[in-house]
This record gives structure tokens, C-alpha cells and sequence, in this order.
């Protein structure tokens, strides 16, 4: 795309009458046409979505696309015409999304009702076919455990005394270092067991989070072969915006307000890190640390979440690059991902002709299993993205007593869960932390850019993913193994429901978890038998 386009600029005046601008739409477009949901009161919006019908002018045009998001602006009649609102608006063209939708930014940031009024008004012309804000989506927050919360001597040791998560369900006894005391293992999901079958040779998983960092226990062939996402330097940390190859996390911390008022400052998180060992990034059998799920698997870091979140755009092209497809101004993947984690999400319902409902959709086309958190609010994931984009399997989060965790969202869209960590003792929704209440995997000790190397616990959603996800990988493996050709994703979800482990602590009835915990041996057994 030429610059002169890229940068286009329309000036609307607010305060002028209609005869400024082109001809009004109407005010009363269809619900299937726009997405309000992702819109939050407490936050401002200067990028907006459109995806323009094919065969329309504007489909192929920014000046077009531009100029009629322009004339929109002007009929939302934003502030009233008479307010301080009543200066120019500029609308600017950024860029074409993979999905073929337009990127478009104001100069101002709108209030979430202005943005829906503006939203809705751009819905009302017939060439448009859907349109959204762009917003930002976030790491589905690990619980982290009180006091010191990381190792400083890892050893192989530790797999035995802090990796519940990896063994048979069957009410073993687990030694609990805080607790002092043995605890019933009835929510692990057999992983041990299944890497009698395979290990995830030959599979490519792809960990869509905050990047990772250097670790001396972490398989990072595909690190400089990652790609960092992160479009504006705000988010990134960058000196300007734009995209970098290398899926190497800089960092998230943010200051006190930095993400919105009243929002504390926060240490990095090194979420990726942890995430992408779970998954099968970690060196298993090599004398160090700890083991991941398909450790024979590789792992492909790319970077979407940066300072305050990563942007549902630019998370949307990332899916769609990680799945083998083509995005404009980045390198073709060498490594097209079989499976695809996504630890993240954000308010809203996920629409099939949102970017991010299309980008998955277009992954699961080109044969990737996408596999997402369901969310850590407690709440009926269907409220939550990409948690209730069609096609995905929406992973709840499970204890060691095998119950629900308390965070985790639940509901009929759910398609199972896995280990995610109960925090507390008995996975109670209070009381005292426990060892086995967390998932332990690899990070790094920096409170702001990576520093040493090390290990820690987590819990929530985000922990239970990449389980299911490297899975995912041992099923397809043990179908190379076997001179088998790999499974649809839509196989891959059946035989992960099917085979899923009936929790020993029945779920509510309305707080449903799908069909059950993981049970990575019954999955690769099965993934095994199918023709």
C-alpha cells in the first residue's frame, strides 16, 4: 500500500450542517451489522473496524473507505455540534487488516458512546458489512501465590514435587510443601501417561501472548522465527510504531494510570514465558528444572500483548500469520502452526464477522486448532473474546480436587478444561494458598525488562490453555507416528470432549465446564484409533 494512502486524512467539521457532507445512511442499521459489546465505560476509542462488502467501492479503496467513515462521523453529530466537541474530527486511514477489513483512527479518542454512535452510524451504510472498535484485549491474569513465589536453584526435582498437573487422576497422594501435608490428586490431566505415545514430534504450536524470554530450560529454536505484532509503540515499547520479527517479550509492566484511571502499576508479567514452558516449550528429561506438556513439540513465540494489552487487530492478523496466512507487510511464516494457544481475552461477544471471529475462522480453515481461554471473572464466557469465537475450544479452569476454580468462567460454550490451579487449600474460594493451588512453569525474575532466568506459579485460565493445547500436539504427533494423516480441528474437539475425564467434584449445573478435565493418554489413545 502506497504512504499517500496509508496516511490519508479527511477533515470533518462537526459544527457544519449536513450539507458538508454526503448524504445521511440512516440511523437504525441491523445488530448483525456492528459489535458495542467490547465497549467499556471507563475507556476511549480512536480505532475503528469496518469491513466493507465485496465488490463495493470502498472494499478496494481507503480514500472511499475513509471519506464515508468521515460523513459517518459527521451524522453521529458526536457532542452535540455546539459543545467543545464541535472542532475538527480527522479520520486517517491505517491499514488493511489480513482479514481484508479497514483499520481507521480518529484524532481524538471518543468515549464509549460516542463510539457506539459512531459505530452504529458507519453500520448504516450499505456497503458496509460489519463493523467493531478496535480495543484492547488482555493476558488472562495469572493468580500469583503470596510471599516468594519463584525458585532459585532449579532442579529436575522439581517436576516431582510441584507438577501435579501432569499426573493420573486417580486420587494418588501429592505431597504439598506449604501445606505440609499430602493432598488427594483428583485434577491432573495424565499427561505422564501419554508421553508412552508420543511427545508432540513434528508439531508446530504457536503461543499468541507477551512474547518469551531467554531460559536455559526452554526449547527457543523458533524464537527469532516468532514475530512481534504490536503495531503501536505505546503498547509495544518501542521508540515508534510498527512491526519486528523475533517473538522475544520486552516486558509489560505499566505505571500507576498508564492503562487508565485508576489503574495501579504492575510489574512485568513474563505470562508468555510461563504459557509457552506449559505448552511444550520446556525441556523435558534434560536435568533442569521442570517438563511441558508435548515437550517434543516446537513452540512459536508470537508477540500480540504488550503495556496495557495487545490491540483485537493486531491479534487478528497475528492468528492469521501464525495459521500459515499471508499479512500484509510481514514475512510468510516458515513455521505455520498446527495448534494455536491464545491466553487472552476482553469484553464482548465474538460475531463471525468480527476480525477476530474471521481470523480464527480462517485458521481453522488452513487446518489449526485454536485453542483459548475461557477467562478468570467468574462469568459466562460467552460474554467474553475470543473465549465465544465459533470453532474455538474454550478452556475452563480446574484444581487439584478436580472442582472448578473459583475464576473461572464457565457456560455451554465451553468445551472442556484442564488444570488451571485452585489457589487455595481444597481449591476453596478463600483461605490459605497452596503449593498444588498453581501451576508451575518457567518465567523470569525482572520487575520491568528480563533479568535471570527462573521458575513460578500461576492459576487461572490462562494456565489451563496451553495443557490442552500441548495435547493438542501429542494427538497430531502420535498421528505422524503412525503414518496417519493429522485430524480436522473439528476432530481434534471431538475426541478431546470424548475423552475428557468426569471431574471426581461434580461442576453446578449452571456453571458448566464442558465435558470434563483433559485426560492427555485417553486423547492420544483415541486421536490414535481414528481411521
Amino acid at each position: 500500500m502506497s504512504m499517500h494512502r496509508k496516511w490519508l486524512v479527511a477533515s470533518l467539521w462537526l459544527a457544519l450542517g449536513t450539507s458538508a457532507m454526503a448524504a445521511e445512511f440512516g440511523t437504525s442499521p441491523p445488530p448483525s451489522k456492528f459489535d458495542v459489546s467490547p465497549l467499556q465505560s471507563d475507556q476511549t476509542y480512536s480505532g475503528f473496524i469496518v469491513t466493507y462488502k465485496n465488490g463495493s467501492s470502498e472494499r478496494g479503496n481507503a480514500a472511499a473507505a475513509v471519506q464515508n467513515v468521515g460523513a459517518a462521523a459527521g451524522h453521529a453529530k458526536l457532542g452535540g455540534g455546539a459543545s467543545a466537541f464541535a472542532r475538527g474530527l480527522n479520520v486517517r486511514y491505517g491499514r488493511k487488516l489480513a482479514t481484508g477489513a479497514d483499520l481507521v483512527h480518529t484524532d481524538r479518542a471518543l468515549s464509549s458512546s460516542e463510539a457506539a454512535a459512531l459505530i452504529q452510524q458507519i453500520a448504516a451504510d450499505p456497503a458496509v458489512e460489519f463493523v467493531e472498535p478496535e480495543y484492547l484485549l488482555k493476558k488472562v491474569d495469572g493468580i500469583k501465590p503470596a510471599g516468594a513465589a519463584t525458585f532459585t536453584v532449579p532442579n529436575d526435582q522439581y517436576y516431582a514435587s510441584y507438577q501435579w498437573d501432569y499426573l493420573v487422576p486417580n486420587g494418588a497422594s501429592f505431597f504439598d510443601n506449604t501445606l505440609n501435608a499430602n493432598v488427594a490428586n483428583w485434577g491432573g490431566a495424565n499427561i505422564q501417561q501419554a508421553w508412552s505415545l508420543a511427545d508432540g514430534t513434528g508439531i508446530v504450536i504457536a503461543s499468541l501472548d507477551t512474547g518469551v524470554t531467554n531460559h536455559p530450560d526452554l526449547n527457543l529454536s523458533l524464537a527469532n522465527a516468532g514475530y512481534d505484532f504490536i503495531s503501536s509503540a505505546a503498547v509495544s515499547g518501542r521508540s515508534t510504531n510498527g512491526r519486528v520479527a523475533g517473538g522475544w517479550d520486552t516486558g509489560d509492566w505499566v505505571t500507576a494510570g498508564q492503562c487508565g484511571a485508576g489503574q495501579p502499576a504492575e510489574d512485568s508479567s513474563w505470562h508468555g514465558t510461563h504459557v509457552f514452558g506449559t505448552a511444550g516449550g520446556e525441556i523435558t528429561n534434560n536435568s533442569t528444572g521442570m517438563v511441558g506438556t508435548a515437550f517434543g513439540a516446537q513452540v512459536l513465540p508470537v508477540r500480540v500483548l504488550g503495556h496495557c494489552g495487545g490491540s483485537n487487530a493486531d491479534i487478528a492478523d497475528a492468528i492469521t500469520w501464525a495459521s500459515g496466512g499471508s499479512v500484509s507487510g510481514v514475512p510468510a511464516n516458515a513455521h505455520p502452526a498446527q495448534v494455536i494457544s491464545m491466553s487472552l481475552g476482553g469484553s464482548g461477544k465474538c460475531t463471525s464477522g468480527s476480525v477476530l471471529g474471521q481470523a480464527i475462522t480462517g485458521a481453522i480453515g488452513r487446518g489449526a486448532t485454536v485453542v483459548v481461554a475461557a477467562g478468570n471473572s467468574n462469568a459466562n464466557a460467552s460474554n467474553y473474546s475470543p473465549a465465544s469465537c465459533a470453532g474455538a475450544v474454550t478452556v475452563a479452569a480446574t484444581g487439584i480436587t478436580s472442582a472448578r476454580a473459583y475464576y473461572s468462567n464457565y457456560g455451554s460454550i465451553v468445551a472442556l478444561a484442564a488444570p488451571g490451579g485452585g489457589v487455595y487449600k481444597n481449591d476453596a474460594s478463600t483461605g490459605t494458598q497452596a503449593t498444588t493451588g498453581f501451576i508451575w512453569s518457567t518465567i523470569n525474575a525482572g520487575t520491568t525488562t528480563p533479568t535471570t532466568a527462573t521458575y513460578g506459579g500461576m492459576a487461572g485460565t490462562s494456565q489451563a490453555t496451553p495443557h490442552v493445547a500441548g495435547v493438542v500436539a501429542l494427538m497430531q504427533s502420535y498421528r505422524l507416528a503412525l503414518g496417519k494423516s493429522l485430524l480436522s480441528p473439528t476432530q481434534v474437539t471431538s475426541v478431546l470432549k470424548s475423552s475428557a475425564t468426569v471431574p471426581n467434584v461434580a461442576p453446578s449445573r449452571t456453571k458448566s465446564i464442558g465435558a470434563g478435565i483433559v485426560n492427555a493418554y485417553a486423547a492420544v489413545q483415541a486421536a490414535g484409533a481414528q481411521p
